[in-house]
Protein backbone atom coordinates (compact mmCIF):
# COMPACT_ATOMS: atom_id res chain seq x y z
CA UNK A 1 0.00 0.00 0.00
CA UNK A 2 1.24 3.49 -0.55
CA UNK A 3 1.13 5.96 2.02
CA UNK A 4 -2.23 7.54 1.41
CA UNK A 5 -3.46 4.39 1.17
CA UNK A 6 -2.01 3.13 4.53
CA UNK A 7 -3.32 6.49 6.20
CA UNK A 8 -6.78 6.57 4.62
CA UNK A 9 -7.13 2.93 6.58
CA UNK A 10 -5.83 3.63 9.78
CA UNK A 11 -7.38 7.15 9.43
CA UNK A 12 -10.87 5.09 8.55
CA UNK A 13 -11.12 2.96 11.01
CA UNK A 14 -10.23 5.37 13.55
CA UNK A 15 -12.98 7.60 12.63
CA UNK A 16 -15.25 4.65 13.31
CA UNK A 17 -13.91 4.61 16.59
CA UNK A 18 -14.40 8.08 17.51
CA UNK A 19 -18.05 8.12 16.10
CA UNK A 20 -18.49 5.15 18.42
CA UNK A 21 -17.02 6.86 21.29
CA UNK A 22 -19.56 9.93 20.60
CA UNK A 23 -22.06 8.18 20.52
CA UNK A 24 -20.73 6.90 24.05
CA UNK A 25 -20.25 10.10 25.43
CA UNK A 26 -23.86 11.26 24.25
CA UNK A 27 -25.17 8.49 26.55
CA UNK A 28 -22.67 9.34 29.17
CA UNK A 29 -23.60 12.83 28.99
CA UNK A 30 -27.38 11.87 28.86
CA UNK A 31 -26.98 9.46 32.32
CA UNK A 32 -24.55 11.21 34.59
CA UNK A 33 -24.04 14.71 33.25
CA UNK A 34 -21.80 16.88 35.02
CA UNK A 35 -22.68 16.16 38.41
CA UNK A 36 -20.43 15.17 41.23
CA UNK A 37 -20.15 11.38 39.69
CA UNK A 38 -19.44 13.08 36.45
CA UNK A 39 -16.12 14.35 37.46
CA UNK A 40 -15.47 11.43 39.59
CA UNK A 41 -15.92 9.23 36.74
CA UNK A 42 -14.12 11.07 33.91
CA UNK A 43 -11.11 11.62 36.35
CA UNK A 44 -10.80 7.45 37.10
CA UNK A 45 -11.47 6.76 33.40
CA UNK A 46 -9.15 9.59 32.46
CA UNK A 47 -6.36 7.62 34.15
CA UNK A 48 -7.52 4.39 32.07
CA UNK A 49 -7.36 6.63 28.85
CA UNK A 50 -3.90 7.44 29.47
CA UNK A 51 -3.20 3.64 29.76
CA UNK A 52 -4.79 3.22 26.58
CA UNK A 53 -3.29 6.12 24.64
CA UNK A 54 0.14 5.23 25.61
CA UNK A 55 0.01 0.99 25.39
CA UNK A 56 -2.63 0.36 23.39
CA UNK A 57 -3.76 2.96 20.71
CA UNK A 58 -0.01 2.33 18.27
CA UNK A 59 2.18 4.46 21.03
CA UNK A 60 4.28 1.54 21.65
CA UNK A 61 4.94 1.38 17.77
CA UNK A 62 7.73 3.53 18.39
CA UNK A 63 9.78 0.92 20.27
CA UNK A 64 8.17 -1.83 19.13
CA UNK A 65 8.22 -1.58 15.73
CA UNK A 66 11.45 -0.90 14.39
CA UNK A 67 13.42 -3.40 17.40
CA UNK A 68 11.14 -6.00 15.78
CA UNK A 69 12.38 -5.02 12.33
CA UNK A 70 15.82 -5.22 13.27
CA UNK A 71 15.68 -8.47 14.73
CA UNK A 72 13.65 -9.73 11.74
CA UNK A 73 16.58 -8.09 9.60
CA UNK A 74 19.00 -10.07 11.70
CA UNK A 75 17.89 -13.33 12.28
CA UNK A 76 14.94 -13.87 10.35
CA UNK A 77 11.26 -14.86 11.57
CA UNK A 78 12.35 -17.05 14.11
CA UNK A 79 14.54 -14.32 15.47
CA UNK A 80 11.73 -11.68 15.47
CA UNK A 81 9.26 -14.35 16.88
CA UNK A 82 11.78 -14.96 19.93
CA UNK A 83 11.99 -11.06 20.37
CA UNK A 84 8.13 -10.14 20.75
CA UNK A 85 7.32 -13.34 23.21
CA UNK A 86 10.33 -12.06 25.24
CA UNK A 87 8.09 -8.82 25.33
CA UNK A 88 4.96 -9.76 25.90
CA UNK A 89 5.82 -12.13 29.24
CA UNK A 90 8.14 -9.50 30.17
CA UNK A 91 5.63 -6.79 30.07
CA UNK A 92 2.92 -8.96 31.30
CA UNK A 93 4.57 -9.50 34.67
CA UNK A 94 6.05 -6.00 34.88
CA UNK A 95 2.49 -4.79 34.44
CA UNK A 96 0.58 -7.22 36.41
CA UNK A 97 2.51 -6.24 39.73
CA UNK A 98 2.37 -2.72 38.63
CA UNK A 99 -1.52 -3.27 38.87
CA UNK A 100 -1.43 -4.33 41.95
CA UNK A 101 0.20 -1.41 43.75
CA UNK A 102 -1.98 0.51 41.75
CA UNK A 103 -4.83 -0.87 43.05
CA UNK A 104 -3.32 -0.38 46.77
CA UNK A 105 -2.06 2.94 45.62
CA UNK A 106 -5.48 4.47 44.43
CA UNK A 107 -6.55 6.88 46.44
CA UNK A 108 -3.24 8.77 46.57
CA UNK A 109 -3.09 8.01 42.49
CA UNK A 110 -6.54 10.44 42.77
CA UNK A 111 -5.82 13.02 44.80
CA UNK A 112 -2.62 13.22 42.34
CA UNK A 113 -4.58 13.21 39.13
CA UNK A 114 -7.42 15.54 40.98
CA UNK A 115 -5.67 17.68 43.98
CA UNK A 116 -9.24 19.49 43.79
CA UNK A 117 -10.59 16.02 45.14
CA UNK A 118 -9.24 16.61 48.97
CA UNK A 119 -9.86 14.25 51.35
CA UNK A 120 -14.02 14.61 52.43
CA UNK A 121 -14.90 15.36 48.63
CA UNK A 122 -17.45 12.60 48.10
CA UNK A 123 -15.93 12.85 44.63
CA UNK A 124 -12.95 10.98 45.91
CA UNK A 125 -13.92 7.42 47.26
CA UNK A 126 -16.08 7.40 44.05
CA UNK A 127 -12.81 7.89 41.66
CA UNK A 128 -11.16 5.59 43.71
CA UNK A 129 -13.83 2.71 43.54
CA UNK A 130 -14.17 3.41 39.59
CA UNK A 131 -10.76 3.63 38.79
CA UNK A 132 -10.05 -0.11 40.68
CA UNK A 133 -12.66 -1.13 38.47
CA UNK A 134 -11.13 -0.36 35.34
CA UNK A 135 -7.53 -0.97 36.42
CA UNK A 136 -7.45 -4.44 35.27
CA UNK A 137 -7.14 -3.22 31.46
CA UNK A 138 -3.56 -1.91 32.65
CA UNK A 139 -2.22 -5.54 33.32
CA UNK A 140 -4.00 -6.31 29.60
CA UNK A 141 -2.21 -3.72 27.55
CA UNK A 142 1.55 -4.94 27.48
CA UNK A 143 0.42 -7.59 25.34
CA UNK A 144 -2.49 -6.02 23.71
CA UNK A 145 0.53 -3.16 22.25
CA UNK A 146 3.12 -5.86 21.31
CA UNK A 147 0.61 -7.86 19.31
CA UNK A 148 -0.05 -4.45 17.78
CA UNK A 149 3.36 -3.54 16.85
CA UNK A 150 3.76 -7.26 15.78
CA UNK A 151 0.72 -6.16 12.91
CA UNK A 152 1.92 -3.06 12.26
CA UNK A 153 5.34 -3.58 11.34
CA UNK A 154 3.80 -6.59 9.09
CA UNK A 155 1.64 -3.85 7.31
CA UNK A 156 -1.55 -5.24 8.86
CA UNK A 157 -2.59 -1.83 9.76
CA UNK A 158 -6.63 -2.22 9.74
CA UNK A 159 -6.22 -5.51 12.30
CA UNK A 160 -4.34 -3.19 14.79
CA UNK A 161 -6.31 -0.07 14.38
CA UNK A 162 -9.78 -1.92 14.83
CA UNK A 163 -8.91 -2.47 18.66
CA UNK A 164 -10.40 0.97 19.52
CA UNK A 165 -13.39 -0.06 17.23
CA UNK A 166 -13.78 -3.01 19.78
CA UNK A 167 -13.23 -0.78 22.99
CA UNK A 168 -16.00 1.36 21.97
CA UNK A 169 -18.39 -1.05 20.78
CA UNK A 170 -17.57 -3.15 24.60
CA UNK A 171 -18.64 0.18 26.92
CA UNK A 172 -21.76 0.70 24.52
CA UNK A 173 -22.96 -2.65 25.68
CA UNK A 174 -22.73 -1.85 28.41
CA UNK A 175 -23.96 1.83 28.60
CA UNK A 176 -26.79 -0.14 26.81
CA UNK A 177 -27.51 -2.13 30.27
CA UNK A 178 -27.86 0.83 32.47
CA UNK A 179 -30.82 1.89 29.86
CA UNK A 180 -32.01 -1.38 30.27
CA UNK A 181 -31.87 -1.26 34.02
CA UNK A 182 -33.16 1.79 34.04
CA UNK A 183 -30.24 2.46 36.61
CA UNK A 184 -29.91 6.52 35.59
CA UNK A 185 -27.20 8.66 37.61
CA UNK A 186 -26.38 5.78 40.58
CA UNK A 187 -23.51 3.93 41.89
CA UNK A 188 -24.59 1.08 40.23
CA UNK A 189 -24.74 2.76 36.17
CA UNK A 190 -20.72 3.65 37.43
CA UNK A 191 -19.83 0.21 38.31
CA UNK A 192 -20.97 -1.11 35.16
CA UNK A 193 -19.93 1.44 33.10
CA UNK A 194 -15.92 1.02 34.70
CA UNK A 195 -16.58 -2.74 34.36
CA UNK A 196 -16.56 -2.59 31.04
CA UNK A 197 -13.36 -1.03 30.41
CA UNK A 198 -11.50 -4.33 31.70
CA UNK A 199 -13.76 -6.25 29.32
CA UNK A 200 -13.21 -4.26 26.52
CA UNK A 201 -9.24 -4.66 27.21
CA UNK A 202 -9.74 -8.57 26.87
CA UNK A 203 -11.99 -8.38 23.88
CA UNK A 204 -8.91 -6.53 22.26
CA UNK A 205 -6.37 -9.14 23.44
CA UNK A 206 -8.80 -11.90 21.85
CA UNK A 207 -8.83 -9.71 18.47
CA UNK A 208 -5.32 -8.70 18.00
CA UNK A 209 -4.21 -12.18 19.01
CA UNK A 210 -6.66 -14.46 16.58
CA UNK A 211 -5.23 -11.57 13.90
CA UNK A 212 -1.01 -12.46 15.04
CA UNK A 213 -2.35 -16.36 14.74
CA UNK A 214 -3.79 -16.38 11.48
CA UNK A 215 -1.09 -14.28 9.95
CA UNK A 216 2.47 -15.33 8.69
CA UNK A 217 4.08 -13.25 11.66
CA UNK A 218 4.70 -15.40 15.05
CA UNK A 219 5.19 -14.05 18.77
CA UNK A 220 6.39 -17.70 20.41
CA UNK A 221 7.94 -18.77 22.55
CA UNK A 222 6.30 -16.65 25.47
CA UNK A 223 9.21 -15.43 27.92
CA UNK A 224 10.54 -13.46 30.57
CA UNK A 225 14.04 -11.78 29.72
CA UNK A 226 15.97 -8.32 30.92
CA UNK A 227 18.26 -9.05 29.02
CA UNK A 228 20.33 -6.80 26.42
CA UNK A 229 17.05 -6.67 23.79
CA UNK A 230 14.75 -6.31 26.27
CA UNK A 231 16.77 -3.41 27.88
CA UNK A 232 16.62 -1.48 25.08
CA UNK A 233 13.12 -1.65 24.47
CA UNK A 234 12.77 -0.85 27.43
CA UNK A 235 15.41 2.78 26.98
CA UNK A 236 13.63 3.53 23.98
CA UNK A 237 9.65 2.96 25.20
CA UNK A 238 9.83 5.00 28.09
CA UNK A 239 10.56 8.14 26.55
CA UNK A 240 8.57 7.10 23.56
CA UNK A 241 5.70 6.76 25.52
CA UNK A 242 5.73 10.03 27.24
CA UNK A 243 6.61 11.65 23.72
CA UNK A 244 3.59 10.05 22.36
CA UNK A 245 0.94 10.75 25.19
CA UNK A 246 2.01 14.20 25.10
CA UNK A 247 -2.04 15.44 24.43
CA UNK A 248 -3.16 12.97 27.20
CA UNK A 249 -0.70 13.91 29.30
CA UNK A 250 -1.41 17.64 29.14
CA UNK A 251 -4.93 17.18 29.67
CA UNK A 252 -4.18 15.78 32.93
CA UNK A 253 -2.20 18.57 34.07
CA UNK A 254 -5.31 20.93 32.25
CA UNK A 255 -7.51 18.12 35.22
CA UNK A 256 -5.54 18.74 37.73
CA UNK A 257 -5.38 22.08 37.74
CA UNK A 258 -9.38 22.57 37.05
CA UNK A 259 -10.25 19.58 39.23
CA UNK A 260 -11.02 22.17 42.30
CA UNK A 261 -13.98 23.88 40.36
CA UNK A 262 -16.61 20.99 40.19
CA UNK A 263 -17.77 20.41 36.24
CA UNK A 264 -14.82 22.43 35.68
CA UNK A 265 -13.21 18.32 34.62
CA UNK A 266 -16.59 17.40 32.50
CA UNK A 267 -17.11 20.49 30.83
CA UNK A 268 -12.77 19.85 29.51
CA UNK A 269 -13.15 16.06 29.20
CA UNK A 270 -16.28 16.56 26.72
CA UNK A 271 -14.21 19.30 25.15
CA UNK A 272 -11.01 17.10 24.63
CA UNK A 273 -13.35 14.29 23.25
CA UNK A 274 -14.29 16.34 20.13
CA UNK A 275 -10.63 17.34 19.61
CA UNK A 276 -9.88 13.27 19.76
CA UNK A 277 -11.33 12.85 16.80
CA UNK A 278 -8.87 15.05 14.55
CA UNK A 279 -6.19 14.07 16.56
CA UNK A 280 -7.01 10.26 16.01
CA UNK A 281 -8.09 10.37 12.88
CA UNK A 282 -4.96 12.11 11.87
CA UNK A 283 -2.30 11.85 14.70
CA UNK A 284 -2.83 8.25 15.36
CA UNK A 285 -2.65 7.48 11.27
CA UNK A 286 0.43 9.64 10.66
CA UNK A 287 2.40 7.99 14.09
CA UNK A 288 0.93 4.59 12.70
CA UNK A 289 2.13 4.67 9.51
CA UNK A 290 5.06 7.23 9.06
CA UNK A 291 7.32 5.62 11.85
CA UNK A 292 7.22 2.13 9.62
CA UNK A 293 8.12 4.62 6.39
CA UNK A 294 10.51 5.71 7.51
CA UNK A 295 11.78 3.04 9.11
CA UNK A 296 12.09 1.40 6.00
CA UNK A 297 13.72 3.99 4.03
CA UNK A 298 16.49 4.73 6.87
CA UNK A 299 17.31 0.94 6.67
CA UNK A 300 17.72 1.41 2.29
CA UNK A 301 19.94 4.54 3.19
CA UNK A 302 17.27 6.27 0.45
CA UNK A 303 17.14 9.95 1.01
CA UNK A 304 14.95 10.43 -1.92
CA UNK A 305 12.16 8.17 -0.36
CA UNK A 306 12.93 9.62 3.01
CA UNK A 307 12.13 13.29 1.83
CA UNK A 308 8.91 12.10 -0.28
CA UNK A 309 7.87 10.32 3.48
CA UNK A 310 8.72 13.70 5.04
CA UNK A 311 6.89 15.96 2.53
CA UNK A 312 3.63 13.57 1.86
CA UNK A 313 3.15 12.89 5.83
CA UNK A 314 3.34 16.69 6.52
CA UNK A 315 0.90 17.36 3.42
CA UNK A 316 -1.52 14.84 4.54
CA UNK A 317 -1.07 15.81 8.67
CA UNK A 318 -1.68 19.52 7.43
CA UNK A 319 -4.66 18.85 5.13
CA UNK A 320 -6.74 17.29 7.66
CA UNK A 321 -5.40 18.73 10.72
CA UNK A 322 -6.15 22.71 9.48
CA UNK A 323 -9.50 22.57 8.30
CA UNK A 324 -10.57 20.22 11.14
CA UNK A 325 -9.28 22.70 13.82
CA UNK A 326 -11.05 25.88 11.92
CA UNK A 327 -14.28 23.71 12.01
CA UNK A 328 -14.27 22.81 15.48
CA UNK A 329 -13.53 26.11 16.96
CA UNK A 330 -16.06 27.88 14.36
CA UNK A 331 -18.60 25.66 15.33
CA UNK A 332 -18.45 24.55 18.87
CA UNK A 333 -21.84 26.28 19.98
CA UNK A 334 -23.49 23.97 17.44
CA UNK A 335 -21.40 20.66 17.63
CA UNK A 336 -21.82 20.59 21.70
CA UNK A 337 -25.30 21.10 21.24
CA UNK A 338 -26.57 18.72 19.14
CA UNK A 339 -24.06 16.05 20.93
CA UNK A 340 -24.48 16.85 24.12
CA UNK A 341 -27.12 18.54 25.18
CA UNK A 342 -30.26 16.22 26.28
CA UNK A 343 -31.01 15.15 29.55
CA UNK A 344 -28.47 16.03 32.67
CA UNK A 345 -26.21 17.74 29.93
CA UNK A 346 -27.53 21.70 30.17
CA UNK A 347 -27.51 24.76 27.86
CA UNK A 348 -25.12 26.08 30.37
CA UNK A 349 -22.88 22.75 30.12
CA UNK A 350 -23.17 23.48 26.36
CA UNK A 351 -21.85 27.21 26.66
CA UNK A 352 -18.86 26.26 29.15
CA UNK A 353 -18.09 23.02 27.43
CA UNK A 354 -17.71 25.15 23.43
CA UNK A 355 -15.48 28.07 24.75
CA UNK A 356 -13.14 24.84 26.23
CA UNK A 357 -13.75 23.09 22.58
CA UNK A 358 -12.66 26.84 20.72
CA UNK A 359 -9.33 27.10 22.45
CA UNK A 360 -8.29 23.62 22.18
CA UNK A 361 -9.50 23.41 19.06
CA UNK A 362 -6.47 25.95 18.00
CA UNK A 363 -3.97 23.39 19.49
CA UNK A 364 -4.88 20.45 17.08
CA UNK A 365 -2.55 21.69 14.29
CA UNK A 366 0.43 21.70 16.81
CA UNK A 367 -0.26 18.00 18.55
CA UNK A 368 -0.39 16.99 14.66
CA UNK A 369 2.86 18.51 13.71
CA UNK A 370 3.97 17.01 17.31
CA UNK A 371 3.34 13.15 16.08
CA UNK A 372 4.38 13.71 12.70
CA UNK A 373 8.10 15.22 13.71
CA UNK A 374 8.35 12.89 16.55
CA UNK A 375 8.33 9.75 13.71
CA UNK A 376 11.21 10.83 12.26
CA UNK A 377 13.05 10.42 15.39
CA UNK A 378 11.38 6.97 16.27
CA UNK A 379 12.23 5.68 13.14
CA UNK A 380 16.27 6.75 14.30
CA UNK A 381 15.41 4.70 17.43
CA UNK A 382 15.51 8.33 18.92
CA UNK A 383 12.71 8.77 21.47
CA UNK A 384 14.54 10.87 24.19
CA UNK A 385 14.34 13.84 22.14
CA UNK A 386 10.25 13.78 21.38
CA UNK A 387 9.76 13.08 25.12
CA UNK A 388 12.12 15.96 26.05
CA UNK A 389 9.91 18.45 23.64
CA UNK A 390 6.50 16.46 24.97
CA UNK A 391 8.39 17.77 29.09
CA UNK A 392 8.45 21.27 27.58
CA UNK A 393 5.20 21.21 26.33
CA UNK A 394 3.27 19.69 29.16
CA UNK A 395 5.40 22.31 31.58
CA UNK A 396 3.77 24.96 29.25
CA UNK A 397 0.49 23.41 29.65
CA UNK A 398 0.67 23.28 33.90
CA UNK A 399 2.56 27.21 34.43
CA UNK A 400 0.01 28.45 31.52
CA UNK A 401 -3.18 26.57 33.60
CA UNK A 402 -1.85 28.10 36.55
CA UNK A 403 -1.71 31.56 35.60
CA UNK A 404 -4.72 31.67 33.35
CA UNK A 405 -6.92 30.06 35.54
CA UNK A 406 -7.60 32.87 38.25
CA UNK A 407 -8.86 35.28 34.96
CA UNK A 408 -10.10 33.26 32.55
CA UNK A 409 -11.40 29.78 34.08
CA UNK A 410 -11.41 26.58 32.70
CA UNK A 411 -11.03 28.42 29.36
CA UNK A 412 -7.59 29.54 30.34
CA UNK A 413 -6.77 26.16 31.53
CA UNK A 414 -8.18 24.71 27.21
CA UNK A 415 -5.97 27.19 25.83
CA UNK A 416 -2.35 26.81 27.88
CA UNK A 417 -3.39 23.33 26.81
CA UNK A 418 -3.68 24.11 23.25
CA UNK A 419 -0.71 26.08 23.38
CA UNK A 420 1.37 22.96 24.48
CA UNK A 421 1.24 21.55 21.26
CA UNK A 422 2.78 23.81 19.32
CA UNK A 423 5.48 25.01 21.55
CA UNK A 424 6.46 20.90 21.53
CA UNK A 425 5.85 21.13 17.36
CA UNK A 426 8.35 24.13 17.67
CA UNK A 427 11.20 22.56 19.63
CA UNK A 428 11.12 19.08 17.29
CA UNK A 429 11.02 21.40 14.57
CA UNK A 430 13.54 23.28 15.34
CA UNK A 431 16.13 19.99 16.10
CA UNK A 432 15.13 18.86 12.87
CA UNK A 433 15.96 21.99 11.27
CA UNK A 434 19.26 21.74 13.36
CA UNK A 435 20.38 17.76 13.36
CA UNK A 436 18.52 16.14 10.00
CA UNK A 437 17.44 19.20 7.88
CA UNK A 438 14.15 19.58 6.76
CA UNK A 439 14.40 17.83 3.60
CA UNK A 440 10.58 18.82 1.78
CA UNK A 441 10.38 18.70 -1.57
CA UNK A 442 9.28 21.06 -3.82
CA UNK A 443 5.74 19.81 -3.97
CA UNK A 444 5.55 20.36 -0.09
CA UNK A 445 6.90 23.55 -0.11
CA UNK A 446 4.65 25.03 -2.70
CA UNK A 447 0.95 22.89 -1.35
CA UNK A 448 1.87 23.73 2.66
CA UNK A 449 1.13 27.60 2.65
CA UNK A 450 -1.92 27.05 -0.05
CA UNK A 451 -3.53 24.72 2.62
CA UNK A 452 -3.25 27.02 5.05
CA UNK A 453 -5.05 29.91 3.12
CA UNK A 454 -7.88 27.75 1.80
CA UNK A 455 -8.61 26.17 5.79
CA UNK A 456 -8.85 30.17 6.72
CA UNK A 457 -10.99 30.62 3.84
CA UNK A 458 -12.84 27.62 4.89
CA UNK A 459 -13.48 29.22 8.21
CA UNK A 460 -14.87 32.60 7.19
CA UNK A 461 -17.55 30.85 5.27
CA UNK A 462 -18.85 28.48 7.61
CA UNK A 463 -18.88 31.52 9.77
CA UNK A 464 -20.84 33.50 7.50
CA UNK A 465 -23.65 30.47 7.00
CA UNK A 466 -24.03 29.68 10.77
CA UNK A 467 -25.41 33.04 10.97
CA UNK A 468 -27.72 32.60 8.07
CA UNK A 469 -28.53 29.24 9.82
CA UNK A 470 -28.61 30.61 13.49
CA UNK A 471 -32.91 30.07 13.92
CA UNK A 472 -32.49 26.70 13.09
CA UNK A 473 -29.48 25.81 15.02
CA UNK A 474 -31.09 27.37 17.73
CA UNK A 475 -34.35 25.40 17.52
CA UNK A 476 -36.27 22.73 19.73
CA UNK A 477 -35.99 20.28 17.46
CA UNK A 478 -32.79 18.08 17.97
CA UNK A 479 -33.49 16.66 14.41
CA UNK A 480 -33.50 20.09 12.74
CA UNK A 481 -30.72 20.96 14.52
CA UNK A 482 -28.52 17.46 13.07
CA UNK A 483 -29.53 18.75 9.95
CA UNK A 484 -28.68 22.23 10.05
CA UNK A 485 -25.50 21.31 11.87
CA UNK A 486 -24.67 18.52 9.16
CA UNK A 487 -25.62 21.23 6.58
CA UNK A 488 -23.05 23.42 8.07
CA UNK A 489 -20.29 21.04 7.70
CA UNK A 490 -20.86 19.65 4.26
CA UNK A 491 -20.74 23.16 2.98
CA UNK A 492 -17.11 23.74 4.59
CA UNK A 493 -16.07 20.69 3.31
CA UNK A 494 -17.32 21.50 -0.08
CA UNK A 495 -15.67 24.89 -0.01
CA UNK A 496 -12.45 23.68 1.23
CA UNK A 497 -11.98 20.63 -1.43
CA UNK A 498 -13.04 23.39 -4.01
CA UNK A 499 -10.05 25.72 -2.79
CA UNK A 500 -7.90 22.90 -2.70
CA UNK A 501 -9.03 22.03 -6.49
CA UNK A 502 -8.45 25.78 -7.16
CA UNK A 503 -5.24 26.20 -5.88
CA UNK A 504 -3.85 23.74 -6.98
CA UNK A 505 -2.78 21.60 -3.99
CA UNK A 506 -5.01 18.60 -4.75
CA UNK A 507 -6.76 16.74 -7.57
CA UNK A 508 -9.65 14.58 -6.77
CA UNK A 509 -8.55 11.95 -9.47
CA UNK A 510 -4.91 12.80 -7.93
CA UNK A 511 -5.92 11.32 -4.50
CA UNK A 512 -7.99 8.20 -5.60
CA UNK A 513 -5.06 7.02 -7.40
CA UNK A 514 -2.69 7.66 -4.19
CA UNK A 515 -5.18 6.05 -2.03
CA UNK A 516 -4.83 2.94 -4.85
CA UNK A 517 -1.52 3.15 -5.91
CA UNK A 518 0.65 0.02 -4.05
CA UNK A 519 4.26 0.53 -2.72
Amino acid sequence: MSLARNVATVGGITLLSRLLGFVRDMLIAAVFGTGIRADAFFVAFQFASLIRKLLAEGAMNSAVVPLYLRARDQGGETAAARYAGQLIGTLTLALAGLTVLLALAMPLVIVVLAPGFAFGDPRLPMAVELARLMLPFLALSGPLAVLMGVLNANHRFANAALVAVVFNAVMLSAIGVVFWLQSGDSALSGRIVAVSVAVAGLAQLMLVGIAVRLGPARVTPLSVSFGAPVRRFRALAVPGLVASGIPQITIIAATMVASASQSAVSWLYYANRLIELPLGIVGIAIGTVMVPAFTQALRCGDKIELAAAESRGLEIAMLLALPAAVGLAVLASPIVAVLFERGAFTASDTTATAAALSALALGVPGHVLTKAFSSIFFAREDTATPMHAALVGFAVALVGSLVLLPSLGHVGVALATGLSGWVSAGVLGAVIARRIGFSLDGNARRRLPRIVIAAAAMGAAIAVLQMALAPWLAGPSTLVRLVALSALIGAGLAVYTALLHLLRVAQLRDLMKALRRPV
